[in-house]
């Protein structure tokens, strides 16, 4: 095999040169095996904080779907090029990285870690395996490099451990970027315009020190629920406190397409009226389309005028580059290979990483089913034994077998949640979708009220009172909506449209709303009637503001029109969701049916009373860190 060549079994590893070496270091950690893996197996942070160069990446597809990933840098004056073979890996157990290097002073570079539990944590080995190409390699090997990678290794397993055991910020710190005076005191300017802001929640100085020394790793890509939970702070409190940051010049935000198998961002605007119908991975050799609710997703990084983002990568192929994929093998043609894993129950994705069929798998526990990767189909097998998986290649083509798991990130911020939030529709009003775009969102909760005998009430205590009642009404609602991560998308006369991510956000809210109005003790009490539903939706522009519309939606204002006032009317489809139904099946409502109009079938639904017992003993539990 000449020089940088691609394997011609791809899977198999070349036999090595003489001269060719490989040395283990091992580690004891502290912290548990899955804690360790987060770090260690982020590569892309491992070699930012090692100071190893950015690179650029080229991927050229091959036929039969395959794909190449060629790299190139410079070591000062010397140009380095390599290709980079799909990483293998088992998480939380394995990965290994191979190089095949076409120019600099080796032929080929592998890096493996297995991680191994043990009584006071786990054991990391690291191995390192290198081939020179020529003389200024065989001297770099003799020179101390395998030293070096020692203390590396040693290094940044220390931090990897106390960033585990909650003992600093970031996994690896490093020297923070040398901000020049100009950009320092914008980023005091922003600080200082932030804490002006209501929705700061005191964390402004916080994220200026992860905005001015984090690794480039950890601040190209701010995802703020992933940081909520870093922070132990909660979710609504991060995100308000992101969307606060933008507008005070300390932030930019992004609009991320997350293609659908490697979760990667293959596209990213700026603004909703920029976002494309779709995109392609160059990665995955695939198209996609666009999904509110699973892969556009808000992400945030520094402003360009404060700390701007270098291009380039520093490991593309790693395990945390895709979390969500659990075991990443490459087979040689007619390869079958046994992996030692046991998968737990849940629901899985069988594919190749190469673009081509996948099948989707319902595990239920003991025996895993083998991965058969054939040309045109990938299938689940018979069981394996219990602690074994196996992987079989029927193809004449080197495949990358892949076990995902096929629920997308709970720590994504995405579009429908984030549009679905008062903070988002109060700061950033302008981002709409361009005239004529329409979004399907696949589940949305809605909630619409009004309020009982309005029109008398005007006739009764005159028009200004009457005007200044229901001015703070709506204020009333709308922080209530806030408080359960919901937004008021519009007010019409004296009635309230409302969105919620969760239906049992929405549910609580509702709750709330009739709770807190019936412990006052006004001269003129106002009586709500509220409707809630829940179901898919398309959103659109209307107005220069997101609006929602569909049977949903209308669904959702019929209930609240069959509210008498000092209730709540919940449909059957909100009812089943399984966080809400338990809720509201303690609260004992009643079932009714109506017809209702522009509806052909009786609609089932349930009704909560608050002007009795049941209704009066609602929960009203507080949204968030008081409902912990």
């Amino acid at each position: 095999m000449t020089r940088g060549e691609v394997p011609k079994t791809p899977g198999r590893e070349p036999v090595m040169r003489a001269g060719g070496r490989r040395r283990t270091f091992t580690h004891d950690y502290a912290a548990p095996v899955e804690a360790i893996w987060a770090s260690m197996a982020d590569t892309a942070r491992y070699n930012e904080a090692a100071e190893l160069p950015r690179h650029t990446i080229e991927e050229e597809v091959l036929e039969h779907a395959g794909i190449r990933f060629l790299a190139r840098t410079r070591i000062g004056p010397f140009p380095l090029a390599w290709e980079d073979l799909p990483c293998n890996w088992v998480r939380n157990h394995w990965f290994s990285h191979r190089r095949l290097f076409s120019s600099g002073p080796l032929a080929a570079l592998t890096a493996e870690l297995r991680l191994e539990p043990s009584d006071e944590g786990c054991r990391g080995r690291y191995t390192i395996e290198v081939e020179p190409a020529n003389t200024a390699g065989r001297l770099l090997l003799a020179t101390g490099f395998f030293r070096s990678v020692e203390r590396m290794f040693e290094r940044l397993s220390r931090s990897a451990d106390a960033f585990a055991r909650g003992r600093q910020e970031v996994a690896f710190p490093i020297r923070p970027p040398g901000l020049g005076e100009e950009a320092l005191r914008r980023l005091e300017a922003a600080v200082e315009a932030l804490q002006q802001t209501p929705r700061h929640h005191g964390l402004a100085e916080r994220l200026a020190a992860l905005v001015r020394t984090a690794p480039e790793t950890e601040v190209a890509r701010i995802r703020p629920l992933a940081l909520a939970a870093r922070w132990a702070v909660e979710p609504r409190r991060v995100v308000e406190l992101c969307l606060e940051a933008t507008r005070a010049g300390l932030l930019d935000l992004r609009w991320d397409i997350l293609c659908p198998r490697c979760r990667a961002a293959k596209a990213v605007v700026h603004a909703l009226d920029e976002l494309p119908k779709g995109a392609h991975c160059g990665t995955c050799n695939i198209d996609y389309e666009r999904d509110f609710a699973r892969n556009v997703e808000l992400s945030f990084r520094p402003a360009p005028t404060i700390r701007p983002i270098e291009g380039g990568e520093f490991c593309l192929l790693g395990p945390m580059s895709m979390p969500h994929v659990l075991a990443h093998i490459t087979l040689a043609p007619g390869e079958e290979r046994s992996i030692e894993w046991t998968p737990g129950p849940g629901p899985y994705r069988l594919r190749t990483l190469e673009a081509g069929p996948q099948a989707d798998l319902d595990h239920e526990g003991s025996g895993f089913p083998a991965v058969i990767v054939e040309p045109e189909a990938v299938r689940a097998g018979e069981a394996g034994a219990p602690g074994r998986v196996r992987l079989v290649n029927r193809t004449p083509w080197g495949r990358t077998a892949v076990i995902e798991d096929r629920g997308w990130a709970a720590d994504a911020l995405t579009a429908d949640r984030v549009t679905a939030m008062q903070a988002f529709r109060d700061l950033f009003s302008d981002q709409v979708l361009r005239p004529g775009d329409e979004v399907g969102i696949s589940r949305i909760a809605l909630l619409f009220s009004d309020l009982e005998g309005s029109t008398a009430l005007y006739g009764r205590i005159g028009d200004a009172d009457a005007y200044h009642l229901v001015r703070e009404h709506f204020a009333f609602m709308q922080s209530i909506v806030r408080e359960f991560d919901g937004s008021v998308v519009k007010t019409i006369g004296d009635a309230v449209m409302a969105v919620f991510v969760e239906p049992e956000t929405a549910l609580r809210a509702a709750l709330a709303m009739q709770n807190r109005l019936g412990a006052r003790d006004d001269a003129e009490r106002l009586r709500l009637k509220l409707g809630l539903h829940m179901g898919p939706c398309i959103a659109v522009t209307l107005n220069d503001r997101l609006d929602y519309f569909g049977s949903t939606v209308n669904m959702a204002a019929r209930l609240q029109a069959l509210s008498r006032g000092d209730d709540l009317v919940v449909s059957r489809e909100l009812a089943a969701d399984p966080a809400a139904g338990p809720l509201l099946e303690a609260l004992a409502p009643q079932i009714e049916r109506a017809t209702l109009k522009g509806f052909e079938e009786p609609v089932s639904f349930l009704r909560l009373r608050f002007d009795e017992p049941a209704g009066a003993a609602a929960p009203d539990q507080q949204h968030g860190e008081a409902a912990q």
